[in-house]
């Protein structure tokens, strides 16, 4: 979502820090141009004038302009104001109240309440290890109610019990009763939506809000419809106490405006972000980590937590076992790629590494996607599984079966072999070069292999993929797991070996 105006601020930035000292007039420069690209994103107008002027104050200080790294220094100032404007810490649900914690939800139709009813009923059924109740409460969308419970059975969660004819508030309060009774932690409350704020829905939505008496007032907007989202939001602070905003189809193609200035127009905190269409695509809103991206400062943190989301604890501890052996068969590089795909693929990692921008543009520019991942993975797919253990059967003619089994060419299964090669040969020097050292610099090496194989399967000139595994952790060396200080060295790998020792 934010790449259009990450793209421009880095262009303003680079100059910036390429030109060494700098002067009053080189800052302000720089800040015009940093207002144009917020207004081209899509920020309100107060809001964009606010932060630059703001900006603008601290940057042409002395202590900025005379300093060693005075490039550097404004673009730290920026971050501390997009962080601010974003809303500075995060903000989480308050359930610490008496159970029932009631949590509903509301918004205009066609923002995604209910899937996010879902989504947020999930995370907190996974992470919080919270006893939820959901309860559809719109009776004018067809279906309505059908869908929830649906998506409740998907996700195991308990949804009350549909009675037709049943009115909202009355819906209300049966679900508070049932929630009472059965010993519910949080009851969620999906409300009614329309196409359009009008006074109808605005009565219907304080009067549940009257009976229920929630907790949180969570606020569903898509972040496609731009300031709109801001007005809508402005809209509902004014009829009931939104407690935070839920801003659905942030990985849209929209430029992020608002997202950028809700927190500063409403008041209201960003709590959630939805991210994807799937029921765990949602995410804790970090105002750092946003700002961290739009920057291009990446987003390390959150790359950790996917990888931890991802990375089976039990597999880690057999892939560490086979590597202390000096074992890596293709079954294992096949479980690394599909752990990279899970985590949200390449182009995902890519924009949350520091200093991946530049890779990320070569990876479009040469068409390189996560069909990549899809490729290798349907080459090895094709192998028979005497041919995934033992690689080394692969001759001429198999090679030719594989290519045709995958849509590939020889060319292809080749690379992929060459990788593997490279791979398992740096596994058999764990042993010679000494435990967790070894494992480091094996790391590093495997790395470049990805890169340089992936390079040439995207068609992608050698070396395109910049950083990509070792050299103190640029991108993650082997799929799927975060990179580290020492050559990408996994850090859950790293403390299971350590375990074993």
């Amino acid at each position: 979502m934010f790449d259009k105006l990450s793209d421009r601020l880095g262009g303003v930035f680079d100059r910036l820090r390429g030109r060494g000292a700098l002067n009053e007039a080189d800052v302000r420069e720089a800040m015009r141009e940093v207002r144009v690209a917020l207004l081209e994103a899509d920020v309100a107008l107060s809001v964009a004038r606010d932060f630059v002027e703001k900006v603008t104050e601290q940057a042409v200080g002395q202590s900025v302009l005379k300093s060693v790294t005075p490039g550097q220094q404004v673009v730290k100032i920026v971050n501390d104001a997009l962080v601010e404007m974003l809303g500075a810490e995060a903000s989480e649900l308050d359930l610490a109240v008496a159970p029932p914690a009631i949590i509903m939800m509301v918004g205009l139709q066609g923002s995604g309440k209910t899937t996010t009813t879902a989504k947020v009923a999930k995370l907190l059924k996974e992470k919080e290890r919270k006893k939820v109740l959901m309860a559809s409460l719109d009776v004018n969308r067809p279906a309505a109610q059908e869908q929830l419970a649906t998506l409740g059975t998907q996700i195991d969660v308990a949804t009350l019990p549909i009675v037709a004819g049943q009115q909202p508030v009355d819906i209300a309060k049966r679900a508070m009763q049932a929630a009472k009774l059965q010993g519910f932690d949080v009851l969620m409350l999906d409300t009614a939506g329309r196409l359009n704020v009008d006074q109808q829905l605005m009565e219907e939505m304080k009067a549940v809000a009257n009976v229920s008496n929630p907790q949180e007032i969570l606020l569903v907007v898509d972040a496609l419809t731009g300031q709109d989202a801001v007005n809508v939001a402005t809209s509902f602070g004014e009829q009931v106490n939104l407690t935070g905003v839920v801003l659905t189809r942030l990985d849209g193609d929209a430029r992020g405006g608002a997202a950028l200035s809700m927190r500063a127009v409403t008041g209201k905190p960003i709590k959630f972000a939805g991210v994807g269409e799937k029921l765990d695509a949602i995410e804790a809103f970090q105002p750092s980590r946003v700002a961290g991206r739009i920057l291009g400062m990446g987003d390390v943190v959150g790359l950790v937590e996917r990888a931890a989301q991802a990375i089976e604890v039990e597999d880690a501890d057999k892939l560490a076992a086979k590597m202390a052996k000096g074992q890596f068969d293709l079954n294992d590089l096949r479980a690394q790629l599909r752990q990279m795909t899970k985590m949200g693929g390449l182009g995902a990692l890519a924009g949350m590494m520091p200093g991946m921008k530049k890779a990320k543009a070569a990876m479009a520019q040469g068409g390189m996607d996560d069909k990549l991942l899809l490729r290798m993975d349907a080459i090895i797919g094709s192998m028979t599984q005497k041919e995934r253990d033992k690689p080394a059967l692969l001759n001429a003619k198999r090679k030719i079966r594989v290519a045709k089994g995958s849509g590939t060419t020889v060319q292809d299964v080749n690379r992929l072999l060459k990788m593997h090669q490279e791979m398992e040969g740096a596994m058999k020097r764990i042993k010679k070069m000494g435990g967790l050292k070894g494992l480091a610099a094996m790391f590093g090496k495997s790395g470049g292999d990805l890169g340089a194989t992936m390079e040439g399967m995207a068609g992608l000139p050698k070396g395109g993929l910049g950083g990509m595994g070792g050299g103190g952790g640029g991108f993650p060396s082997l799929p799927g797991m975060p990179g580290g200080n020492a050559g990408g060295i996994p850090a859950d790998l790293a403390n299971l070996l350590n375990k074993k020792k």
